[in-house]
C-alpha cells in the first residue's frame, strides 16, 4: 500500500513538473515567434516582445529591452507601445513632458486610455501648464468610449465643479456608469451621494449596497463609511462591534481616520 501511495505521488509529481515543462516551452515558441516577427518590423510583434520583457513572461525579465521594443512599436504608431512608453516616463523617470508626449500620440489616434491620460496630466499640471477644461475635454472623449477611470473623473469634474460647471446630477450619472463597471472609487463616490443626497434623493440603503460593493475591493473609504453606517445606526442597527471590524479594515488599508476611530472604540 505504501508502495502504491509513494507510485502516485511520483506520477503526480512527474505529471506538474511535465505539464511545466509544456508551459515554459509554450511561453518560449511564443517568444520566438513573437521575435522573428519583431525583427521583420512587424509593431504588433514589437510591442508584445517588449510587454514579454517587461513581466518576464517567457524570457528573462529586462527593461532595457522591453524600452527598446516599446520604442520601436511606437515610432511606428503603435498606441499601446505608445502608452507603455508615457507610464515608463511617467512612473520611472518622472519626465512628465515626455509621458504627456507619449500619451497625446495614442491619445490622437483615438485611444480611450492614452485620451483618460493626458486628461489627467492636464489635470495634474503634469508636463503640461494646468488646464481643468482640457482636463474635462480628454475625460469626456474617454468616457463616451466606455472607458471607466474616464468616467470617474468626468464624474469628480462635474462634482468639483473644475472644467466645468457643478452639476451634482450629471456626476452622479457618470459615477454611476464606472460603478457599473466595478469601479472602486466610482461606487464609493456613488455611495456618499445616496448618502448625502447629492444629485439624488437621499437613500441609506442604496448608499450601503455601493458602500459594500467597494469595501470588498479593499477600498478603504468604502469601508470607513459603512463603520460610520454601523456606528451611527444609519438604516441598520447600532453595532459598534461591526463599525470597529470596518474602521479596522479601513485602517489596514491606509485610512488615517480609520485607524483613529478604531482606537476611539477600543
Amino acid at each position: 500500500m505504501q508502495s502504491l501511495r509513494k507510485k502516485i505521488n511520483i506520477g503526480i509529481i512527474a505529471s506538474i513538473l511535465s505539464f511545466g515543462s509544456i508551459l515554459s516551452a509554450v511561453a518560449s515558441e511564443g517568444f520566438i515567434h513573437a521575435k522573428v516577427l519583431a525583427e521583420q518590423g512587424d509593431a504588433y510583434s514589437q510591442y508584445n516582445l517588449g510587454k514579454m520583457y517587461a513581466e518576464g513572461n517567457g524570457v528573462t525579465q529586462d527593461d532595457k529591452k522591453a524600452y527598446d521594443f516599446f520604442v520601436r512599436a511606437a515610432d511606428q504608431g503603435n498606441a499601446d507601445a505608445q502608452i507603455s512608453l508615457g507610464a515608463y516616463y511617467e512612473n520611472v523617470e518622472q519626465d512628465y513632458k515626455k509621458a504627456f508626449e507619449w500619451f497625446q500620440k495614442a491619445a490622437d489616434q483615438g485611444n480611450p486610455v492614452a485620451q483618460h491620460l493626458v486628461g489627467k496630466l492636464y489635470y495634474q499640471g503634469n508636463g503640461v501648464r494646468q488646464d481643468y477644461k482640457k482636463a474635462f475635454e480628454w475625460f469626456q472623449k474617454a468616457a463616451e468610449q466606455g472607458d471607466v477611470n474616464a468616467q470617474a473623473s468626468l464624474a469628480t469634474n462635474y462634482h468639483e465643479g473644475k472644467g466645468v460647471r457643478q452639476d451634482y446630477k450629471k456626476a452622479f450619472e457618470w459615477f454611476q456608469k464606472a460603478a457599473e463597471q466595478g469601479g472602486a472609487s466610482a461606487q464609493t463616490f456613488l455611495g456618499i451621494f445616496y448618502y448625502e443626497g447629492y444629485g439624488v434623493a437621499q437613500d441609506y440603503k442604496k448608499a450601503i449596497e455601493w458602500f459594500q460593493k467597494a469595501a470588498t475591493q479593499d477600498d478603504s473609504t468604502a469601508q470607513f463609511m459603512l463603520g460610520i453606517i454601523y456606528q451611527y445606526g444609519k438604516n441598520v442597527r447600532k453595532n459598534e462591534v461591526v463599525a470597529k471590524e470596518w474602521y479596522g479594515k479601513a485602517c489596514d488599508n491606509g485610512s488615517q481616520s480609520g485607524c483613529d476611530q478604531y482606537r476611539e472604540l477600543n
